[in-house]
This record gives C-alpha cells, structure tokens and sequence, in this order.
C-alpha cells in the first residue's frame, strides 16, 4: 500500500494520537526515554503554548493501511528569522518506520509547507524554543536517554542523509562519576572566586520563594546567557511566565544553586534534577495511573543519577571559574544523597568553555546529536 498523509488539526485529541505514535514506536526498545505526553501535547497546541504568538506550525502524520507509520512537525519561528534575516523553517517531533517511502513522504510534506510560506532553508530536529528537545542521535544508541533529550533509532540520521540534509551542527553528551570528594582544586577555584567577586549561594526550600525572588530574572539570564548559541530565540515575557508555572513548582530545591552579587542581583544558576527516565520509561510518559507515585520516588528517593539540566552565567562572569561555584555548591549534596552519575546533557561540540566545567572529573562521551540543514 502506497503512503498517505494528513495534516493533523491543532486539538487535543488528534494531537494526543500524534504524540502516542512517537512512544508506540519504541515499544520494546530498552534505551528510549519518553516525554510526558501531558507537556509534549501542551507544547503542539496553540491553545496552551504561548510560542505560537512567534511561531506557525503544522504536524503531519504518514500512513499506510489505516495505520501510523511516521511523523514530522514542520515550524517557522519568525521572530527569531526577523532577528536573522533568514527564511529559515524547522522541522522536528518527527519519528519514522525504516522506510524509504514514509520518510519521502513525510520530509516531502514538510519541506512544502515551509517552501510555500516562502522559507528557503530547514533544520532539524529542532522545537519551537530552546527549551524543547533537539538534535538527532547519531551516537550512543545503546544508552540510556534522560527526559532532557531526543532518542531516536539509528536508521534515523541515514534517512534524512538520504534526502540531502547536511549537518549544520552537533551537540555532545557527557556521563560524568560524582567523586568521593569534592576536588581539591575545584574547593580552591571555588573560594577564590567567591572571595574576588564576592559573591553568594544561596539555597531554597520553597519554591514560591525562588519563584518570588528569581523566577523572571532567572529566565532574563537565561535569554541573556544563551543569546549567541545555536538556534537560540529570545523568551517572551509570557514565555517566561509559562516555563516559570511549568518547571519551578517540580524541582528538588536542595539541586538548585543560585548565585548573587553583593546587592543580590542573579549572576549565574544552575539547575539539576533526580533522573527521571526509568520512572518515564516505566509510565511510558503517562501520570496516571502510577506515574505520579514513580516520578515523585525518582524525585524524593534514592537516585543514583542526576540530570544536569541547565547552567547559565551572565556573559560579563563567563570564563571567570564562576561555573565551579555550582559543583562546589552541589556535589556535596550529591555525595550525601548517594549520586553515582550525572548527565551532562547536551552541549555543543565547538563550546570548549563549557566542556572544560568537567576537567575536575572522570567522564566519558556518550552520546553526540545533529541538527541538519537542507537548502529548499
């Protein structure tokens, strides 16, 4: 049977069967970590994602025989093409059987939906911001993915060679041995840069305190810290309000470091988080009915792995050992809880200020992603 597709209309339901196929798929498979299908089908729905105030998307879904075999989001971010000058459109959420037809089909759908909006280039895997997932495996198949970060098969990336996309850009992963001990240097960089600066940690038990304090500041640094990374689109005010309901009230706040200035103002922050992806893999991105019960015990219980989720500095304190300030503030918290491992998460492959963070430790590289680009 030949393939078909069908433009998905943007409502709950048909978005719902949408994001179902992209866990279907991996029925079996022992590395794939899912979303949450709550927040992937809030992010395609312009009824709850404030990204489309910048953005237009359409999702399209391939089918043979009555059944799903693939799908592909196609989004054109013209807020952060105004910023470019680009004509410039994405495609990501995109999923696929080893097939040659499906793939043709599902890319040719895309590429004409952004072609006819007058876009003259695509890249992918890439979200609507920096804040969704992005970038294709291409290595570590066979390790375990975070709630952070795309798995994909390994038939993946051939496919979309096969159609012409080139890499635009990698990103590179790390798995990094929590020590018994805080690194020495580390504890001297540490409290120097502390002293010179003067500067502070400071720790939250109460997340509508940290919310209260640095909640819209936090993503300010955020727009500010990662303005000349790749693909990166400033945050809208209703952005940063949507991300400050959706993430703050979930975080384990002795995993939090926030660091000051004399006066109090933000410097840096970073963030990290129990890993959640067996209790993912286990709910298969579901709440209900005991997915609740298994992340709150990924959240609240013992974990040996901990997911890096975010550091930020301000660019004026880049390059200035401020950076060790979080690992001097949390790896002990680590050793008491009895982390074994973190997940560096993604970063890009040319960013050696970042990289270099995990001079103090033992580590390894795990897992490296793409971002592909094709002229249209």
């Amino acid at each position: 049977m030949s393939v078909s597709i069908k433009a998905i209309e943007p409502v709950k339901k048909e978005i719902k069967k949408y994001v179902n196929f992209g866990i279907d798929l991996y029925e079996g498979n022992d590395y794939f970590v899912p979303n949450l299908v709550f927040d992937e089908v809030h992010t395609l729905l312009p009824s709850k994602n404030p990204a489309y105030e910048n953005c237009r998307a359409q999702s399209f879904m391939a089918y043979r025989d009555g059944k799903p075999v693939g799908r592909i989001t196609a989004i054109i971010n013209d807020r952060l093409n105004e910023t470019t000058g680009k004509k410039e459109a994405r495609f990501g959420f995109v999923d696929y059987i080893d097939d040659e037809e499906v793939t043709d089909a599902l890319f040719g759908a895309a590429e004409d939906w952004a072609r006819e909006r007058g876009m003259t280039e695509i890249i992918g895997p890439m979200g609507f911001t920096d804040m969704d997932r992005e970038g294709m495996l291409v290595e570590g198949f066979e390790e375990m993915g975070t709630m952070a970060t795309i798995y994909n098969y390994d038939y993946y990336p051939r496919h979309v060679e096969r159609l012409g996309y080139v890499k635009d850009t990698d990103w590179i992963e790390f798995r990094i041995t929590v020590p018994d001990r805080l690194p020495e240097k580390m504890m001297r960089v540490s409290e120097i840069v502390l002293k010179k600066f003067d500067l502070r940690i400071l720790k939250y038990t109460s997340a509508k305190k940290i919310k209260k304090d640095y909640g819209r500041a936090l993503f300010h640094l955020i727009n500010e810290a990662y303005a000349d990374l790749y693909g990166y689109c400033a945050l809208s005010e209703k952005q940063i309000d949507y991300y400050i309901d959706m993430y703050l009230n979930i975080l384990r706040l002795e995993y939090v470091s926030v660091v000051v200035d004399r006066n109090g103002e933000l410097v840096g922050v970073g963030i990290s988080l129990p890993s959640l992806s067996q209790a993912l893999r286990k709910s298969r991105g579901r709440l209900w009915p005991l997915g609740w019960a298994r992340i709150l015990r990924a959240m609240h219980g013992k974990n040996e792995v901990v997911d890096l989720l975010l550091i930020a500095v301000k660019p004026e304190y880049q390059s200035k050992g401020v950076n060790a300030l979080f690992f001097y503030d949390l790896c002990n918290i680590y050793i008491k809880n009895g982390v074994k491992f973190a997940e560096s998460n993604i970063e890009l492959e040319s960013n050696a200020s970042v990289q270099s963070q995990w001079e103090y430790f033992e580590k390894r590289q795990h897992r490296r992603r793409r971002a592909f680009r094709k002229k249209l």
